[in-house]
């Protein structure tokens, strides 16, 4: 049997025996009465943030800063903070053994206008990130990051960059219009495997649509408008930039090499008579493509390809609740998949599909804690793989399997075990085990 057999087979085992244990934890823990909860009650509000308290049990490292941060949040303007540190490498297989640490931080400010400046349904959004460190990424052989957030925004470099300028204007409470400079990374969302890479799944390929990718821009100019249903988006159209601007303001070359168009229907579902959602949607970019091009989150050569004036990818994801705490319906865990189709002389991904489970902590003493396995299989296009394997060698499929645990500390900072199993696309690249470990602290 050979060594990519072998950790198939270990992973599936431990899925199952994993899937077996938690559903009867979880059945076990359904089955007793409720003494905790009255089950007709009416969910309550969800509560303000804790930003006092001692420092165990305040949700954020830094306080409420002596009131300054409950004064502002009372004045429509909050302010969250993260840092994500990454420790992990490839314990066996890919282009080396190596273990190194990354890191990523996140920046964002969400202002309220009505209770700002008195401005009813203005919303502003504004996010900056950066990275740091060394990843996995040279180690790991495939063209798909197994940590994604620590590429982004930009790979091999510290830079900080401003990725969300969004202004937001809501009609209706079933209608809004947006416009500015957008972070698309939270566009295929997902209850089970979203998250941008740091509170769920780590792998590119399990937090968003590889497909999509050379189609969406990941940070770039647009506008468009939501339609709501009980304030939760079901459909979104928008008119980007073809282009990424990460770096810039995007205003010098607006629509100056292309324009990008995106819609996507996300429909709430109550199967079995458990929440769940079905997604689908579509993009197509008109910028003139002459080569593979660098973006932060795909691994790929900056090599020339045949010209083609446009590109299209189609997309659908699913999640769906299998069990649901009767005391608290935010703790469930249940089932997602993602199927992708992208054009073929521009995507390396000409199609796509994942499949897995995972969800809260099914005992109650973790109640705060995530778990999440996951399956993926990218099928390279015949056009792009010939293109590709004159760098990297012969080029097929690339598959992979991802389990973690997201462990709470304390509300702030939780600790991540993350394992993969990598079977690159590039042929002359062993099967790889990834070994890491994530630690998130929310400031």
């Amino acid at each position: 049997m050979t060594r990519a057999n072998c950790y198939r087979l270990v992973l599936w085992a431990i899925s199952l025996a994993l899937v077996a244990t938690l559903g009867q934890a979880w059945a076990d823990e359904a089955g007793a009465p409720c003494t905790t909860c009255e089950p007709a009650a009416a969910p309550p509000a969800p509560p303000l943030p804790n930003f006092g308290g001692c420092c165990w049990t305040r949700e954020k490292l830094t306080g409420d800063w002596d009131g300054w941060r409950t004064d502002l949040a009372c004045n429509g303007i909050t302010l969250d903070a993260d840092e994500t540190l990454f420790f992990g490498g490839i314990a066996s297989g890919g282009l080396g053994q190596q273990f190194n640490t990354a890191g990523h931080g996140d920046y964002v400010v969400n202002v309220d206008g009505q209770k700002a400046f008195g401005c009813q349904g203005f919303f502003i959004k504004l996010r900056a990130e950066h990275r740091y460190g060394d990843n996995a990424d040279a180690d790991a052989g495939t063209l798909l990051s197994p940590e994604l957030i620590t590429d982004l925004p930009f790979r091999d470099s510290d830079q900080v960059a401003l990725t969300d300028v969004l202004f937001t204007q809501a009609l209706s409470e079933n209608f809004a219009l947006f416009a500015g400079k957008l972070d698309t990374l939270d566009g295929d969302p997902n209850a089970y495997a979203s998250g941008r890479g740091k509170t769920q799944f780590s792998n590119t390929a399990m937090v968003i649509n590889p497909t999509l990718l050379r189609v969406v821009p990941y940070s770039t100019l647009g506008t468009g408008f939501i339609i709501l249903e009980d304030m939760q988006p079901i459909f979104m159209f928008s008119l980007l930039n073809g282009v990424d601007t990460t770096g810039t303001s995007g205003f010098e070359d607006l629509f100056g090499d292309g324009a990008a168009l995106t819609a996507q229907l996300r429909l709430p579902t109550t199967f079995f008579g458990l929440p769940g959602h079905q997604l689908i949607g579509g993009a197509w970019n008109s910028h003139d493509y002459v080569s593979l091009g660098q973006d932060p989150r795909i691994l790929l050569p900056d090599v020339p390809i045949a010209r083609t004036s446009d590109t299209w990818g189609l997309y659908y994801n699913f999640d769906q609740a299998l069990i649901v705490d009767p005391c608290n319906a935010q703790r469930n865990w249940g089932v997602f998949g993602r199927v992708g189709v992208a054009d073929d002389r521009v995507s390396p991904a000409e199609s796509f599909f994942s499949f897995g489970f995972g969800g809260a902590s099914p005992f109650g003493a973790r109640p705060a804690d995530t778990f999440g396995v996951g399956w993926y299989d990218a099928i390279t296009s015949d056009k792009i793989g010939p293109i590709i394997s004159t760098i990297y060698g012969p080029i097929g499929d690339g598959q992979a399997v991802e389990l973690f645990y997201n462990y709470e500390v304390t509300p702030y900072c939780h600790v991540t075990p993350d394992l993969q199993v990598l079977v690159p696309a590039r042929e002359n690249v062993n099967t790889s085990l990834f070994l890491g470990l994530r630690v998130k602290v929310d400031l």
